[in-house]
């Protein structure tokens, strides 16, 4: 015996034997066996294992391909066959444990291609990528100092489960199923005034919130009162798709208005439109919910002054000239500045008052 390729392979010290080509024309039986000789690599398999898959071997067996064969009966491949026994137990068992080490994932990976073995492939692309994952997470694991008294072995399964933890995070299930798709318009809801907060002031797009919270409310509504909340809502859905890649859009169901729509510009708090009143019927108190769609359209096209230009921010000279806020401040000192936003708030304050006042 002789070391060929790293297998072990039928010593060339005699003759070589004469080769000739044949076909197989799909007559043989699917249990005869076949002998098979891969760059010196012996192997004994049968027609059933060869053909069970859509690959060359298959196309090599089924008469589709001629192949070459010596006077003993071997039929040659002329490949490494370090790998092909991997081959042959993929197409058995349509599983594989594959190798630990790189290169030899790389050798593997090689060999699937030339037989057209795409399954066994796939499956080695993806071993690859935890592999350089893996790679990648150790050089930056920090040295746990020995002499604090902390064992090898609990060390190996703290970085285990770390890189276990980074590979997870590294592939959610919409990467790891190809045929997810990523929807085109999202709006976010709101889990907590904390994250609104953080949401508005951290994009560089103008702002539309709705709050709706039916059950928020001591009262009976009136008889038109679900049928326009639906429609609040159904407007909002429509100017997020209308406005979509140009105005922040967020739901809000946690607040303490019933209906309200609140329109923000550079992180501020622009314009507030209220959609709920106190209303008398027969001697009792009733909550309304109003559909002030053309205010609501007003607000929405007045909140894309401050859409920014080519990432340069909103064109001041327009806001200045249209009465927009941004357009002045920089014109403003603190206490003006205080004012502003206050008087925002004010508006958002007052109102209750208001309406209840004009229905006594």
């Amino acid at each position: 015996m002789e070391e060929m390729s790293g297998v072990s392979a039928v010593s060339s010290a005699l003759p070589a034997a004469t080769t000739r080509t044949t076909s197989f024309k799909g007559s043989c039986p699917s249990s005869k066996y076949v002998k098979l000789n891969v760059g010196g690599a012996l192997y004994y398999t049968t027609m059933q294992t060869l053909t069970k898959q859509d690959t060359m071997l298959k196309a090599m067996f089924s008469g589709r391909m001629e192949v070459l064969t010596d006077s003993e009966g071997w039929i040659l491949i002329d490949r490494c066959g370090k790998h092909f026994g991997t081959i042959l137990n993929y197409l058995r068992d349509g599983a594989v444990p594959l190798p630990e080490i790189r290169r030899e994932v790389e050798e593997l990976l090689a060999e699937a291609k030339y037989y057209l073995v795409q399954g066994l492939a796939d499956e080695c692309h993806a071993a690859l990528q935890v592999l350089c994952i893996t790679l990648t997470y150790c050089k930056h694991l920090p040295v746990i100092n020995l002499s604090l008294g902390v064992s090898p072995s609990l060390c190996a399964c703290v970085a285990h489960h770390a890189i276990i933890e980074l590979f997870v995070s590294c592939f959610p299930p919409c990467v790891q199923n190809k045929d997810m798709y990523e929807p085109f318009c999202k709006v976010p809801l709101v889990t907590s005034s904390k994250e609104e907060q953080r949401l508005i002031s951290t994009s560089n797009k103008p702002t539309v919130k709705l709050l709706y919270n039916r059950s928020n409310n001591k009262y009976s509504y009136t008889s038109n009162s679900d049928d326009n909340m639906l429609k609040n809502i159904e407007l909002f859905d429509k100017l997020s798709l209308r406005f979509n890649g140009r105005v922040l859009f967020i739901k809000d169901v946690i607040g303490d208005e019933i209906c309200c729509w609140s329109f923000y510009g550079q992180g501020r708090k622009i314009a507030e439109v209220c959609c709920t009143s106190i209303v008398y019927a027969t001697e009792k108190k009733q909550t309304k919910v109003e559909f002030p769609e053309a205010r609501i359209y007003e607000e929405t096209l007045n909140i894309l002054l401050y859409e920014s230009q080519d990432g340069r921010g909103p064109d001041n000279a327009l806001l200045e000239a249209t009465g927009g806020a941004a357009g002045r401040s920089h014109h403003l000192d603190e206490d003006e500045e205080r004012e502003l936003i206050e008087r925002v708030r004010r508006i958002h304050i007052k109102r209750p008052d208001d309406r209840t006042h004009h229905h006594q």
